[in-house]
C-alpha cells in the first residue's frame, strides 16, 4: 500500500511535491542528474539519485520507506508519544501542516497569520489601540483563551510572552505564546493537536497543543525575498497603498559527522503602519490601523551523534522586535495637550522593544531497551515600553516628548527526563518527570513617565503611563510534574490509551489529571476515535502579580487608579481569593476514512467545559455604596483585578476533507476544512461582599468579547494546481457572523431610546490567489493577493460586501470603525515572492 503525504524534494533546487492518497507523485525535471529525498513522519528519510534522460519523456521510480525503528531518529507526532502512529490513526484529531510547501505560495510571512488562514480552529486576531497587544497577536484554538493552548518546539515546552493583555477585544486578561518570534523559514512542519492534553503535557493544554518541528536539511541553501502592501482606503491622504511588508530570510544546513546536522535560519521582517481612520466626523483616533513592526530572528537546530546509541541535540533562537503603535488622539483643545508643543494636538506612539530567547539542549540514548531523553529548556521574554510623540501635561511647556515607561520580563527553565518503550509494537509506554521554574518581573519607567508635577493636571506620559517603583516586583514559582502514558493495541482493530499526570506547584498545591483515548477500525477504510480527559491551567505569574498604578489628584490629595495584583491590600480588603487553577473536562468523538483512493475525510465533534476561568474585572470605584469606604480608606479611587470568575462550555465540530487527482498534465489538490464553534458563559462567580455586582465583575461587553474569540463558523476551501513549472493556488475563507456590544450598552434604556448597542459583523468571504513559476531549477517566482476582492468587515449582508460599511469609532473598543475581528480590516493585500534554492 502506498504512503500518502510523503515529501519528495529535489535537493539543490526549489522543486518538490508530496505523494497522493495512494502514494503516487509526479515531478517534472529537465534532463540531468538529481538527488531526490523522500521523508515522512514515522519513516526513515532516504535519498535516491536519479538520471533524467531527454529521450524518455516519462520515467517511473519506486521507493520503499522503512518504518523508523531507532528512537534517536524518530520524529514525534504530538498527541501520542507512540512514534508508530500516523495522523490518520491517531486517537486525537491532528492537523499536519507542511510550511515548506505552503509558505512560498501564500501572502502571510509571520507564523500567527499563516496559521490563521490554514487551520480553521486556530484564530490569531491582530489588535489596534490595545497597548501591548498591538505588538503581540493574541491567538486561540477552538475559541478558548490564548493561554489555554500549549506551544512546543521539537516536542519541548515553549515559554510564554511576558505580556498580559489588558486592553483590546481578544484575550483580555490572558497571557499567551508569541508565535511570531519563530520564523517560518526555520520550520519544517507544524502539528496542531485539537484536543485537551494536560494529562500528557501539563498546564496550558486545555484547548490543545501546537508543536513546531524545525528544519533538519543539510547541503542546501534556501532564501526568500517578499514584498507586499495593502490597497489603501479610509486614509486622510491620497496614498494608493500602505502597510508595506518586506521580508527576507535565509536557511542553510551543514552535515556534522556522518549523521549529524546543523541548520541555521536568519529572518528579517519589516511591516509598516496602515491607516483606516477617515470614516466621517466621528473620529477619536486619527491614526487607526496596524502597528509598525520590525522583527529580526536568528535560529538554529542541531543534532550530533555521539555513538551508535547516544545523540546530543540542541535548538533555539533569538528574536528582537521593535514596534510602534498609535494610541488615541489628544486633540488640540484637550486638557491633555499643551498647544505650545502640539498646536494641532498629537497622536502618542506606544513603542516596544522585545527580546525573546530560547535554548534547548539534551541527550537521547537507549538503555536496557528503553529510549531515554534528558533535556533542559530555557526561555526568556522581555517587553520594554516607550512612549514617543507625547508629553507629560503636568510638566507644562517644558515636558519631554518621549519617555521610558518600564516593562516586564518572564523567564522559564524546564528540566525533564523522559522514557519510552515498545513491547512487541502492540504496547507503548512513556513516562517521565519535569521540573519547571519561572520568574516574573516588572521594572519601573523613568519618573516623568508616571509622576504628576502639578496636582491639577493629568500625570505621566500620555498614551501609556509608565510603571511606578511601587509596581516593581520580582516573583518566582516552581512546579514538579510526573506523568505516565500507555497505549495498547488490544487487537489489530482496537486500541486503548491511558495517561495521567501529577503536578505540584509551590504556590497553589497539587493537581492530578487523566486522559482516556481509543480508536476502532470499523473497516479497512473507516476508523472511529474518541477521547475524554481532565485538564488544568495554572494562573500565570503575570495574572497573579501584574499591577499598574495611575496617581490622580482630587482636592490636592493623591488618589490611585489601580490594576491591583492578586495579593494586594485592596484585593484582600475586598475578600478576593488567591488565584487558583482553571480546570477542564474535554471529550471528543470522531472518525477518519478514505472515501475513495484519493479522497480522505476526518470529522471530530468536541465538548469542553472550563471552570474558574481567570478574568480581568471591570473597575470598582470609591463611589460604590458597599465598598467605596474601604477604597477611600486605602487612598484608592478605582480598582480592578484578576480573579477566577467564570465558567465556559464550548461545543464544536472540525471537518477536514482532502482530495487529489490528475488533470491533464498537472495535479490538483483540493482541501476543504471547517470549524463550527459555540462558546457559552455560565454565571459570574463573586464573593459575599461583592454579590450583586456581577455586571462590574464581568459585563455584557466582556461576555461578547470572549464569545467572539472564534467565529461561530470558519470554512476554508483551497485548490492547488501544479503543471510542469507552474502552480496556481486559490483559497476561499468564510468567516461566520460575530456580534459585539459597544459602549451604548452602558446607556440606560438604550433600546427604548433607539440606541444601537450591538455591532453585528455579518459573514464575509475572503479570496486569496497566487501564481508561481519555476523560472529555473533554482529560482521560483510567486505573485498573488490576499483578500483579492478587497472585502471589509461590517453589518451589510453579502459575503463580498465592499461598500463603505463601518461602525461608530466613539463606541468601539478600538476607537476605530471596526473592532478587531478575525478577517482584519485592512482590505486587499498584493504581494510578490522570489524563492531560491542551491
Amino acid at each position: 500500500m502506498g504512503i500518502p503525504g510523503v515529501q519528495v524534494r529535489t535537493l539543490g533546487t526549489a522543486i518538490g511535491t508530496s505523494s497522493d492518497g495512494e502514494g503516487n507523485f509526479t515531478l517534472r525535471l529537465r534532463p540531468g542528474q538529481y538527488t531526490l529525498q523522500f521523508a515522512s513522519v514515522g519513516f526513515e528519510a532516504i535519498d535516491r539519485p536519479v538520471s533524467v534522460r531527454a529521450e524518455n519523456r516519462f520515467q517511473s521510480i519506486n521507493v520503499r520507506l522503512n518504518a523508523a525503528q531507532h528512537s534517536l531518529r524518530e520524529v514525534s507526532v504530538v498527541g501520542s508519544r507512540n512514534l508508530n502512529r500516523s495522523v490518520m490513526d491517531s486517537p486525537s484529531p491532528i492537523d499536519l501542516i507542511s510550511l515548506q510547501e505552503i509558505a512560498p505560495k501564500v501572502a502571510q510571512v509571520d507564523l500567527g497569520q499563516a496559521m490563521q488562514y490554514i487551520a480553521p480552529s486556530y484564530n490569531a486576531t491582530r489588535q489596534t489601540g490595545s497597548d501591548g497587544a498591538d505588538h503581540v497577536d493574541p491567538a486561540t484554538l477552538r475559541g478558548l483563551g490564548p493561554d489555554q493552548t500549549l506551544v512546543l518546539i521539537n516536542g519541548k515546552r515553549r515559554h510564554q510572552s511576558s505580556l498580559v493583555n489588558i486592553f483590546g477585544t481578544r484575550g483580555r486578561g490572558n497571557t499567551g505564546t508569541d508565535l511570531n518570534t519563530i520564523p517560518i523559514a526555520a520550520i519544517e512542519r507544524i502539528e496542531i493537536l485539537r484536543d485537551g492534553a494536560a494529562a500528557q503535557y501539563g498546564s496550558d493544554a486545555i484547548a490543545g497543543v501546537v508543536n513546531i518541528v524545525l528544519k533538519k536539511t543539510t547541503g542546501e541553501f534556501t532564501s526568500n525575498l517578499s514584498y507586499g502592501a495593502h490597497k489603501a482606503a479610509y486614509r486622510f491622504d491620497n496614498k494608493a497603498m500602505d502597510g508595506g511588508n518586506l521580508s527576507l530570510n535565509a536557511n542553510y544546513g551543514v552535515q556534522l559527522g556522518q549523521d549529524g546536522f546543523l541548520n541555521i535560519t536568519a529572518d528579517v521582517n519589516n511591516r509598516n503602519h496602515t491607516q483606516r481612520a477617515n470614516v466621517g466626523p466621528d473620529v477619536v483616533r486619527r491614526q487607526y490601523g496596524d502597528a509598525q513592526i520590525n522583527n529580526t530572528s536568528l535560529w538554529a537546530n542541531m543534532e550530533l551523534p555521539i555513538d551508535g546509541n547516544t545523540l546530543f541535540y540542541s535548538f533555539g533562537g533569538l528574536t528582537l522586535r521593535q514596534g510602534e503603535a498609535y494610541a488615541w488622539t489628544r486633540f488640540a483643545n484637550s486638557d491633555r495637550n499643551i498647544k505650545s508643543i502640539y498646536p494641532n494636538g498629537f497622536d502618542p506612539l506606544i513603542t516596544s522593544n522585545i527580546a525573546d530567547v530560547g535554548l534547548t539542549t539534551g541527550v537521547r540514548t537507549e538503555w536496557n531497551s528503553w529510549g531515554v531523553d534528558v533535556a533542559n529548556t530555557y526561555g526568556s521574554n522581555r517587553f520594554a515600553y516607550g512612549v514617543e510623540n507625547t508629553l507629560n501635561v503636568s510638566l507644562g511647556a517644558q515636558s519631554p516628548t518621549s519617555f521610558d515607561a518600564g516593562g516586564f520580563l518572564l523567564r522559564q527553565n524546564v528540566t525533564g527526563v523522559h522514557f519510552t518503550r515498545d513491547f512487541q509494537r502492540s504496547i507503548h509506554i512513556a513516562a517521565g518527570t519535569e521540573f519547571r521554574a519561572e520568574n516574573y518581573r516588572i521594572f519601573a519607567g523613568e519618573e516623568a513617565s508616571y509622576k504628576s508635577y502639578d496636582p491639577s493636571r493629568a500625570p505621566g506620559s500620555q498614551g501609556f503611563p509608565g510603571f511606578q517603583p511601587a509596581n516593581a516586583i520580582n516573583r518566582y514559582r516552581t512546579n514538579l510534574g510526573v506523568y505516565a502514558d500507555i497505549e495498547t493495541d488490544v487487537t489489530p482493530t482496537f486500541m486503548v490509551g491511558t495517561a495521567a499526570r501529577f503536578e505540584y506547584y509551590n504556590d497553589f498545591g497539587p493537581t492530578l489529571n487523566w486522559k482516556l483515548s481509543s480508536w476502532f477500525k470499523a473497516t479497512d477504510k473507516v476508523l472511529l476515535r474518541g477521547t475524554i480527559s481532565t485538564g488544568f491551567r495554572a494562573p500565570s505569574l503575570a495574572q497573579v502579580y501584574f499591577n499598574q498604578t495611575v496617581t490622580n489628584f482630587f482636592d490636592g490629595k493623591p488618589v490611585e487608579v489601580l490594576l491591583a495584583r492578586n495579593d494586594s491590600p485592596v484585593t484582600r480588603k475586598l475578600g478576593i481569593a488567591p488565584l487558583k487553577q482553571e480546570t477542564s473536562l474535554n471529550s471528543s468523538l470522531g472518525l477518519t476514512t478514505h472515501l475513495a483512493p484519493n479522497l480522505k475525510l476526518t470529522a471530530d465533534a468536541y465538548w469542553v467545559r472550563v471552570r474558574d476561568r481567570v478574568v480581568l474585572t471591570g473597575a470598582f470605584t470609591a463611589q460604590d455604596p458597599t465598598i467605596g469606604a474601604d477604597l477611600r480608606a486605602l487612598g484608592v479611587g478605582q480598582a480592578q483585578f484578576f480573579t477566577n470568575a467564570i465558567s465556559t462550555t464550548t461545543r464544536g465540530l472540525d471537518v477536514v476533507l482532502q482530495h487529489g487527482t490528475l488533470i491533464g498534465n498537472g495535479r490538483l489538490t483540493t482541501t476543504l476544512t471547517a470549524n463550527f464553534n459555540k462558546l457559552r458563559i455560565g454565571n459570574v462567580q463573586t464573593n459575599d461582599r461583592l454579590r450583586g455586582k456581577e455586571e462590574t465583575y464581568f459585563d455584557e461587553r466582556e461576555r461578547r468579547f470572549v464569545e467572539a474569540s472564534a467565529p461561530p463558523s470558519k470554512i476554508n476551501l483551497t485548490a492547488d494546481y501544479s503543471r510542469k513549472r507552474w502552480s496556481l493556488l486559490a483559497r476561499f475563507v468564510r468567516f461566520g457572523q460575530v456580534t459585539l456590544a459597544n459602549f451604548n450598552i452602558y446607556e440606560a434604556n438604550f433600546a427604548q431610546r433607539g440606541l444601537i448597542a450591538y455591532d453585528v459583523y455579518k459573514p464575509r468571504l475572503t479570496t486569496d490567489f497566487s501564481a508561481s513559476v519555476q523560472v529555473t531549477n533554482n529560482v521560483r517566482l510567486t505573485v498573488g493577493a490576499n483578500n483579492l476582492f478587497n472585502v471589509y468587515p461590517g453589518s451589510r449582508s453579502g459575503v463580498f460586501a465592499r461598500q463603505a460599511d463601518y461602525f461608530s469609532p466613539s463606541l468601539t473598543e478600538s476607537g476605530g470603525a471596526w473592532d478587531p475581528v478575525q478577517m482584519g480590516s485592512n482590505g486587499a493585500f498584493w504581494f510578490a515572492k522570489i524563492g531560491m534554492k542551491f
